[in-house]
């Protein structure tokens, strides 16, 4: 993994840190959710095998030290953390909140436990690689939920920001709930189902629809899918259901798709081709799809791209990786940031979950330990001790599966679309006590 990835100011500050004496310091970051975006009220949790595989395999080149010596930035830096960089690699802790796991702002997502320039360097690649699929697998749990039950595919490849983008939109969105995706890569290295068959284009190379349709059905047999509305929907329609056996069944993607999908739901009844299935694509998003499910439209499967691909009504998190302690010679500080818009709490902190609510404590608190006391789930867990991975992690499939089982655990009211009650947040007392220390605690001038 290329040590590069990172923005200049962690390279910078690790310089400084080698220079004052400090960069063996035990120091822990800590990543969480300042705020939610609109329109959201809890996030999904994605992107922690990325940041894992980083922390594994991060390196500095040869070539890489030579280029960072070629920067007026660092053209004072010692000759020392060069040598360091050419070293690297991480040997410290994570914890982290499994992926599947709904979140709300203000919780903490991991923390890095790591002398000081080995915990810095990485703090642009984790948020990027929790950002982005937290969003992904958050989008695909609203639209999931409002798909009633009918399947969701994530379509959004062409769309995505990158293709590198797209493989992993691909992941996230299987973990928010969708079976499945058209990448293929995303597919074979994340063991996620593949989904897809044919476009416009395969109906544009023949001359005739009809013969289009047959071509594909000896390639495919059970598993064809017609895109019917490349002409003319319910013509096309007629032309599919002509043909009979094997299909799967055709698929929507223009128009007004609650009135075509009870037309061709007709045609195909009245072929006698009863278990045919209508999936429906095209723009969609949760809004859209609940209209449908809504007025009973006769769709089996959506697809879904751009706006699940893009997170396209929010596309950005407002995740931040902050200093909570440092430990100078076996002497621990506690630090935050006391900016009144951006305030943060000091301290490594644990999130314990009860049934309706979550109490964000000090990492060292049990509070449901003890007899009487209510059961909690504590969600952060240690993933890397000592630079070594504690045991393999979950696959997309195995996190899907736990986002869906603690989705159906949160109140309907926190999951609507509109209005949603948000969900009930506590402190810990020692938590609170440790944040008016650490407020009343001046600075060093």
């Amino acid at each position: 993994m290329h040590g590069l990835l990172t923005d200049l100011y962690e390279l910078t500050m690790s310089a400084g840190y080698h220079q004052a004496g400090k960069s063996e310091e035990k120091a822990t970051f800590e990543l969480s959710i300042r705020r939610l975006p609109q329109k959201r009220n809890f996030v999904i949790v994605a992107g922690l095998a990325q940041v894992v595989e980083y922390l594994l395999e991060v390196r500095f080149t040869g070539e890489d030290v030579a280029y960072l010596r070629t920067l007026p930035q660092l053209a004072r830096a010692p000759t020392g953390f060069f040598e360091r960089l050419r070293e690297f690699h991480f040997t410290g802790d994570l914890f982290a909140v499994p992926e599947g796991t709904p979140l709300f702002a203000g919780e903490p997502v991991l923390n890095v436990r790591a002398p000081l320039i080995e915990a810095q360097i990485p703090e642009t690649y984790v948020l990027s690689s929790i950002a982005y699929q937290t969003l992904v697998a958050t989008k695909a749990a609203r639209i999931v939920e409002t798909a009633g039950g009918r399947g969701v595919v994530e379509f959004g490849t062409r769309r995505a920001h990158s293709p590198q983008a797209g493989v992993l939109a691909g992941r996230a969105a299987c973990i928010g709930g969708c079976i499945g995706t058209s990448n293929t890569l995303a597919g074979m290295r994340y063991e996620i189902p593949v989904y897809g068959t044919a476009a416009h284009s395969w109906v544009l190379a023949f001359e005739d629809e009809s013969r289009a349709f047959r071509e594909l059905q000896k390639l495919l047999g059970e598993a064809t899918i017609y895109i019917v509305d490349t002409y003319d929907t319910l013509e096309g329609t007629r032309k599919a259901a002509a043909l009979g056996h094997p299909l799967w069944g055709i698929r929507l993607d223009s128009g007004d798709l609650l009135e075509l999908s009870r037309a061709a739901r007709r045609i195909l009844d009245e072929a006698g081709l009863t278990g045919a299935r209508i999936m429906a694509s095209g723009d969609l998003n949760e809004y859209k799809i609940r209209q449908l499910v809504e007025a009973g439209a006769p769709i089996d499967a959506f697809g879904v791209g751009t706006e699940l691909a893009t997170s396209a009504d929010a596309p950005s998190l407002g995740v931040v990786y902050k200093l909570v302690e440092l430990d100078t010679n076996g002497t621990r500080r506690f630090t935050a940031k006391r900016t009144e818009d951006k305030i943060t709490l000091p301290g490594a902190k644990q999130v314990f979950r009860y049934s309706g609510h979550d109490l964000i404590a000090c990492s060292w608190e049990c509070p449901s330990c003890g007899e009487g006391a209510e059961p909690a789930e504590a969600l952060l867990r240690p993933v890397l001790l000592g630079g070594r991975l504690v045991e393999p992690l979950p696959g997309a499939t195995e996190a899907r599966h736990r986002a869906a089982a603690a989705l159906r655990k949160l109140p309907a009211a926190c999951r609507r679309l509109d209005s949603p009650e948000p969900y009930r947040i506590e402190h810990s007392r020692a938590l609170l006590d440790l944040a008016g220390q650490a407020r009343q605690t001046p600075p060093v001038r």
